[in-house]
């Protein structure tokens, strides 16, 4: 498939924009640029959950800066049950989840979306480095941003055709650089400010500590064992560890172990070498197709199975309604239950889910 030659630019005259803001460079430039364009606009910042931090201030700043309306939207209880709940699940079921990608599909481009058409605003605006393109079919397509090294396609995968057609990305087309760049022209304040790399209700990154203070009660303890289903020691609970660990197990072995298998029914940590890792298939379910309804053969394309890893060729199969079967080319490591694998052909997202 080869979308390069009939790609345009999605927006076809809309009016208004509704700008998720938080107050980062990224998101007040966005609006900076809707405006620039003449689009009548609105800030909104969502208000998710006690542990991420309060940009409020910021955000509500921004939008004066700016000199458009500004709305604060409470999601605390929607993002409790469509993320931290998820979250916390998957973690006590052994799997390792991406919050990010069920905030943008419940949340983000899915609560705020619609707050966008309760407003009568024409379309959602993000900071996200990605690109919306309209084929000449009118079919909508999820592209890569152009800073490679921002890249934010792969955390967008779930969404879908009635959304892509709401949804703008003024930021896909510039570098980072070029967006500090843009903010320090424009005298704004966010030029400046660190951008945080960490899940927002977890900004320490300890995930464990995170979900006994949400729930309460401490994991119960289960046991390491190899292979070969050899006792080793007991564990500190599921939530603890997650497939490639290799730190923080407490086990003295003649090579160095690492998490190999989580066994929720058993409670169990499989322990194992580092080469036991590497797996060549995997199994996706839960699946979202952007670029094609289905998949009617097999195809080649290229797969990512976390946000840091590069794309590896591989072989898709479509299985089901909601599911398919990737064959890579290479051994991957580490593949891990509960994370998305997203298909990339060329620029474009193809599609992807999550693994199980």
């Amino acid at each position: 498939m080869n979308f390069e030659n009939t790609e345009k630019e999605i927006i076809q005259k809309p009016k208004s924009a509704l700008i998720a803001m938080s107050g980062g460079v990224d998101s007040t430039v966005s609006a900076m640029l809707m405006l620039n364009e003449g689009f009548d606009c609105a800030g909104a910042i969502m208000k998710l959950h006690p542990c991420v931090k309060d940009a409020e201030p910021d955000a509500r700043s921004a939008a004066q800066k700016l000199g458009i309306p500004f709305y604060s939207i409470d999601f605390s209880s929607a993002f409790n049950e469509q993320v931290i709940s998820r979250f916390i699940s998957a973690y006590e079921q052994g799997r390792t989840p991406n919050p990010c990608v069920d905030c943008n599909r419940h949340i983000k481009f899915g609560r705020l979306l619609d707050k966008a058409h309760e407003l009568e605003k024409d379309l959602l605006v993000t900071g996200h480095y990605a690109q919306v393109i309209q084929d000449t079919s009118g079919r909508y397509l999820l592209k890569k941003g152009a800073d490679k090294s921002k890249d934010q396609s792969y955390v967008l995968y779930s969404l879908t055709q009635n959304q892509l057609a709401h949804i703008h990305f003024p930021l896909g087309r510039f570098t980072k650089v070029e967006v500090r760049l843009l903010a320090e022209k424009a005298n704004l304040s966010a030029a400046k400010r660190k951008e945080s790399q960490d899940i927002c209700f977890v900004p320490d990154g300890d995930y464990a500590h995170f979900i006994l203070q949400c729930t309460g009660k401490q994991p119960e303890k289960g046991r390491f064992v190899d292979v070969l289903g050899n006792d080793l020691g007991e564990t500190k609970g599921l939530i603890h560890y997650t497939i490639g660990q290799r730190k923080g197990l407490g086990l003295s072995m003649p090579h160095p172990p690492y998490v190999v298998k989580i066994n929720p029914e058993a409670n169990t940590v499989v322990i194992g070498k580092n080469e036991m890792l590497f797996s060549k298939s995997l199994t996706v379910q839960d699946i979202n197709l952007i670029s094609v309804d289905k998949l009617d053969s097999p195809i080649r394309a290229k797969v990512k199975i976390r946000y840091t890893q590069a794309e590896q060729p591989a072989m898709i199969h479509q299985t089901g309604m909601d599911s398919l079967v990737i064959e890579f080319d290479e051994p991957q490591r580490a593949i891990t239950s509960g994370q998305a694998a997203v298909i990339y052909d060329g620029e474009f997202v193809l599609g992807g889910g999550t693994i199980c």
